[in-house]
């Protein structure tokens, strides 16, 4: 399994000298089974560029786009995917919908031509959609497993299997808490009484989903100081990812969604703060900081 992230930003993009090392663009990050393989998780604005990649090697595409959830982050790069505007290539796009808003909608109205020059419908490229709930499905040669995480409106956590490799995928997640969620008004009832089912701590259905993973890419937009102000955003500090890591056991955890306002010198600071943390409370897992063009293989 190979990764090659092309958006680890949080909320916005954001270009300038001080996010050249970690990235500006939003949330995309390219996974390859094989070199015919492709799975793309998320469509924020990091999409564009391996659009452009895409291209560049003049060979038709067929890929799934998984989708977490449709905050503008996590999909306003879709519009400007060139592949989907070539006949031949082929997409499926996968992702959860509300009962108000059905998936093809999601895209649909991203696009409306109210704010975009291009419909949909006017993509030349086969576009299909695979709405999503808590399940698993066949991908290529490998297993999509989801689960339901705690963030405003509807959002899912992705896990793919693949020939005794894994990866965890949680772009979007906070800390569930019961007495902090019976205040909020903002997460579907469906996901919190997902929740509710948990015997004990009820983050531990986010660990049993993430348990033995070779990687887990984990939303670390706040500090512990900073999450004080932010409770019910629907995103992490840096300890409870960590906390997430060590409860399921993975080998190494990815960093992820930096907030927007974080230039690239406070990232490298959390990244060592965790690593001290993982030091002393001796967690056995690997700790590193997603960044535009990195890539892992195993």
């Amino acid at each position: 399994m190979k990764l090659r992230f092309w958006g680890t930003r949080g909320s916005i993009p954001t270009p300038g000298e001080t996010t050249v090392r970690y990235g500006g663009n939003t949330p995309c990050v390219e996974v390859r089974l094989s070199p015919e393989h492709l799975i793309i998780m998320d469509a924020g604005t990091g999409l564009r560029g391996l659009g452009e990649e895409l291209i560049a090697t003049g060979e038709s595409v067929k890929s799934f786009i998984v989708i977490t959830h449709p905050h503008w982050d996590h999909i306003q790069g879709f519009p400007f995917f060139k592949p989907a505007f070539i006949s031949g290539n082929e997409f499926t796009i996968v992702g959860p919908e509300s009962k108000q808003v059905t998936l093809r909608q999601m895209i649909s109205d991203l696009m409306n031509k109210v704010y975009f020059p291009i419909q949909l419908n006017e993509l030349k490229a086969k576009v299909d959609f695979h709405p999503v709930k808590e399940e698993t499905i066949p991908i290529f040669d490998a297993q999509l497993k989801t689960c339901y995480v705690n963030h405003p409106a509807f959002a899912v956590g992705y896990r793919i299997d693949w020939q005794g490799q894994s990866l965890v995928y949680i772009s979007d997640n906070e800390p569930f808490d019961l007495g902090i969620t019976k205040q909020m008004k903002n997460v579907d009832k469906v996901i919190v009484e997902k929740y509710l089912q948990s015997k004990g701590d009820p983050n531990q259905r986010i660990f049993d989903f993430a348990r033995d993973a070779d990687v887990l890419i984990h939303d670390t937009t706040y500090t512990p100081d900073e999450y004080v102000n932010y409770v019910g955003w629907g995103h992490s500090h840096y300890l409870f990812s960590l906390k997430v890591a060590d409860e399921a056991k993975v080998k190494k955890l990815v960093l992820f969604h930096h907030h927007q306002s974080r230039p690239d010198e406070k990232v490298d600071e959390i990244l060592e703060t965790c690593r001290e943390e993982i030091r002393r409370r001796s967690y056995s897992f690997e700790c590193i900081a997603a960044a535009e063009g990195m890539v892992l293989e195993w």
